[in-house]
This record gives structure tokens, C-alpha cells and sequence, in this order.
């Protein structure tokens, strides 16, 4: 069995980093598999990148003019949406002729436009599309909110300057949306219970099916290694405790820096001895900007991609914060588990999928900064340290391995297909 994985980037995103993962495994456990990028970050053979241009780059820009213009021309939300009015037509190509399944991931920002997906599906070619966010199912939107409009029609959309109206940019999209799901059976997988849930109750997916499978990860990659190597190796002091919080852009406000500095202010005026032993250590675009926001002292690292650095830095951490106001299923979340690094973060989304509250981590009451920074509390100074480590590694071992996540796959790709991998 041949498979297409088709990811706007290789790498970057958490998207990127499931989608790359899913296909190793896929790999490894017999099934031949290409994965095709707009934007390629390594030198794997099976990743083939689409050929470069001036023409590609101003897609982006073009779809990106058009919301701004849809936006009353503000920036408002202009990375928050997506249309799709723009893309590469990918059915000519021999990667695409060669599938026996097209499997669609996160496809936005100029890789795949409406049309470019009513060619994919009118190709008669079998489609698996994994969710990590709400767009499939949506208007414009990657995660709606309060919102539910999705779940009958868009309009009046709120991510829009004013508030959109009747027949705006989300409403436009979101009926041609429907139009092009009646094309061909499509089968849809979201990586949380959560998005699945979501998704199910959108009129867009209404006769497709929908099914929940996590994100795959490498636990031979991912495990508990020495704290004292990996503080080493991360340029740590030895000595302390650590909290570990990033994102690829921190001051992005859907990922709670505003929240985690507040718990972290809180921490420090009920538990003032912490200021001498606990540090920060944050990585991600405008990393350096948290020194200046919380009472502790901060390590800032940029951007951290490769992998074997990820695992020294979660090996030299005490715990993860992830205070995310709306996230799917987080590759940080279980990156740090399988290292045996406890996590708190919030009880929204795929969260409290991954964090069994008191068991392997805490999950916290949502948007409080105060039961977050007790949670924090819990975790460095009132668990039983070892046992919350161990069983956060062992539920990474047990729901989220690769071999696991495969398998689950390849019922579904022979069921689409009526083929044997």
C-alpha cells in the first residue's frame, strides 16, 4: 500500500511534527509511504517538497490580502483564519498518481486551495484527513471559541473586524465548503476525543466518518535519561528546580503566557522561598520577553527543533507548563511526558486526554492563574515526585506509541481501500 501524507510544512508546527511522526511510524511498521511539503526542513528521501517560486510565495500573500481586506483592513486576526482561495494543484504529480490513499493534514496558507481539494476528491482516490484544528470543519476559523455557528452555517463571523455579517467571508466559505464535502467520501480523524467531538457536531462533516486516533511518538527517542547529563547538555545549573514553558511564539496569547505569568507571580507571594531555587526555562520566538514578566530567574533558548535537544531539555526540567486557552492534542505535552516530566495545564481541549489529574500531572481549573500556580506548587513540592514521573512516562508508552498509532491507521487506510498493507 502506497501512502500520500500531504503537510504544509515538514517541521515547523505542531501539525508538521505529528505528520512527520505519523509517517516514520507508518514506515516502520511496513507501509510505503511519501510525505509532500510546500516547505521542507530536512534531507529525509521520502519527503519530496514542491518545487519553489515567486508564484507559491504570493499565494500566501494573496490569500492573506483578501482577509485583510475582508478585515476592514486591520490586522485583526489575520493569521487566525484561512480561506483557501489560493494553492498548488497537486494530481499531476507522479507522488500523487502513485497513492493508493491521500491522507491530508494541516493543508492552509497557500499548499491547498478549495478547488486544488475538489480535484484531490474528484480524483476517485481514497481520503483520510487528520484534524488538528477546527478549519476542515469550520468556515475560516483554526479554533472558534465561544462559537458554534459552525455547527449549523458561518456567518455574522466573530473573528472578523466588527463581527462579519449575514453573508461574509466565513459564510461564503463555509458553503462552498459543503458543496465540495458531497464530492467523495471522506474519513476524518482528529487526534483528540475533544476535536472529534467538535467536529461531529458541524453540519459540514454530516454522512462522513469521524474517528479519534492520537499523535504518534518515537518513546526509543523520547524517554527518562539523567537529570544531571541533561542539565549538562541544556547549559542548566545543576542545582534547582525547573519549570518548563514555550511555544514557537510565546507571546502568542492563545497559548496563556498572560496566565502562566500571573501563576507564576502568584507562586511567588505564597511561596517566596521558591524565588532562590526555581527558575524559568522558555523556549520559542520572543523567548528573551518572559525575563522581564515573572519573579523567577528566566533561561530563554530560541526555537528548538532538533530532537535530541528537546529531550535534554524536558530530562532537565521538573515540570512542563502548558496554559494553552485552546489547543488539540499538544506534541509538547506528550514530548515531556514520555521523558517522565510531570505537566499542568489547563482543562481545555485534548488536555485532559493526555494529564490524568493527580495521577500523572494536574489539570487545572480553566483560565485560573491561581489553581495553576497551586498546581505547580503540587507538582515540585507536595507529590510523590518518582510515581507522578513514572506514570506520566508510562501512559506515553501505553496510548501513544508509534507501533500503536500505525496499526490504527492501517485499519482504516485498508478499510477505505479494501487492500492489505
Amino acid at each position: 500500500m502506497r501512502v500520500l501524507i500531504i503537510n504544509t510544512s515538514e517541521r515547523t508546527g505542531g501539525a508538521a511534527v505529528a505528520a512527520s511522526r505519523l509517517s516514520e511510524a507508518l514506515k516502520n511498521n511496513g507501509v510505503k509511504v511519501k510525505m509532500l511539503v510546500r516547505d521542507k526542513q530536512t534531507d529525509q528521501i521520502n519527503v519530496v517538497e514542491l518545487k519553489r517560486s515567486w508564484k507559491n510565495m504570493w499565494k500566501f500573500v494573496w490569500e492573506r490580502l483578501v482577509i485583510w481586506r475582508a478585515n476592514r483592513y486591520r490586522r485583526h486576526n489575520l493569521f487566525a483564519v484561512s480561506i483557501a482561495n489560493t494553492g498548488i494543484d497537486i494530481t499531476h504529480l507522479p507522488e500523487f498518481k502513485q497513492a493508493d490513499v491521500i491522507h491530508l493534514h494541516w493543508i492552509n496558507q497557500g499548499m491547498l486551495s478549495l478547488h486544488d481539494l475538489k480535484k484531490i476528491f474528484q480524483s476517485g482516490k481514497p481520503v483520510v484527513w487528520t484534524l488538528h484544528d477546527m478549519w476542515p470543519f469550520t468556515g475560516i476559523c483554526h479554533y472558534a471559541k465561544d462559537c458554534d455557528r459552525y455547527q449549523k452555517q458561518c456567518h455574522n463571523c466573530p473573528m472578523l473586524y466588527g463581527g462579519g455579517s449575514k453573508h461574509d467571508i466565513a459564510y461564503q466559505v463555509f458553503r462552498r465548503k459543503k458543496k465540495l464535502y458531497t464530492l467523495s467520501p471522506i474519513t476524518f480523524v482528529a487526534c483528540s476525543k475533544w476535536l472529534a467531538d467538535k467536529a461531529r457536531q458541524s453540519s459540514l462533516l454530516e454522512g462522513h466518518t469521524v474517528t479519534n486516533i492520537p499523535n504518534p511518538i518515537n518513546t526509543n527517542l523520547y524517554r527518562a535519561r539523567k537529570v544531571t547529563d541533561a542539565r549538562i547538555k541544556s547549559h542548566l545549573p545543576i542545582k534547582g528546580k525547573f519549570i518548563l514553558f514555550g511555544s514557537f511564539k510565546i507571546t502568542d496569547k492563545r497559548k496563556g503566557i498572560d496566565y502562566f505569568v500571573e501563576a507564576c507571580n502568584l507562586l511567588a507571594q505564597k511561596h517566596p522561598e521558591l524565588k532562590s531555587e526555581l527558575g524559568i526555562v522558555v523556549f520559542g520566538k520572543d523567548s528573551d520577553q518572559l525575563a522581564d514578566m515573572v519573579p523567577f530567574h528566566v533561561y530563554p533558548l530560541d526555537y528548538v527543533s532538533n530532537e535530541h535537544s528537546l529531550v535534554n531539555i524536558y530530562n532537565a526540567v521538573d515540570v512542563l507548563a502548558i496554559p494553552s486557552l485552546e489547543d488539540n492534542l499538544p506534541n509538547t505535552v506528550m514530548e515531556a511526558m514520555a521523558c517522565g516530566t510531570p505537566c499542568v495545564g489547563f482543562q481545555v481541549g485534548g488536555i485532559p486526554e493526555m494529564i490524568d489529574h493527580l495521577h500523572n500531572g494536574y489539570v487545572a481549573t480553566y483560565k485560573s492563574a491561581d489553581d495553576f500556580a497551586n498546581g505547580l506548587y503540587w507538582a515540585l513540592q507536595e507529590s510523590e515526585y518518582e510515581s507522578l514521573a513514572n506514570e506520566a512516562s508510562r501512559k506515553v508508552a501505553t496510548k501513544y506509541s508509534e507501533s500503536a498509532i500505525a496499526k490504527k491507521y492501517i485499519d482504516i487506510y485498508n478499510k477505505v481501500t479494501g487492500k492489505n498493507a
